[in-house]
């Protein structure tokens, strides 16, 4: 008569499983400060103005319609919107009584920069 096979027995079986992926750092503390040295230079003829003045939104306001006021046409709406990055985070989201930065621009192409105040 013959003996069944005997079943191999695994029970004394260990494993150890590693990743290469690595740990990814926590930075949902750190903290940041931006300083500038950034000078606003105006015009020429040492009129005392700074080449930018300050618009306060209103309700219905949208950065086009204050460049074409200001600057006679909406596409200048990206210069507004590149003078107040600190805070407008997206120009479809602005809000009344939000004060932006009007900045001096060359909206007539001849060089030189182009105060919103001056009509």
């Amino acid at each position: 008569m013959t003996t069944p096979d005997k079943k191999p027995d695994f029970s004394n079986v260990q494993t150890t499983v590693t990743s290469t992926e690595q740990v990814r750092p926590d930075f949902s503390n750190v903290q940041t400060t931006v300083t500038s040295t950034e000078e606003i230079v105006g015009g020429e003829g040492g009129g005392g103005s700074t080449g930018e003045q300050t618009y306060t939104i209103e309700k219905g306001d949208t950065l086009s319609h204050i460049a074409k006021r200001f600057y006679g046409k909406a596409k200048f709406w990206r210069h507004i919107h590149e003078a107040n990055r600190d805070t407008i985070e997206d120009p479809d989201r602005i809000f009344p009584g939000q004060t932006i930065k009007l900045p001096a621009i060359d909206v007539d192409g001849d060089g030189d920069l182009d105060d919103p105040s001056a009509d």
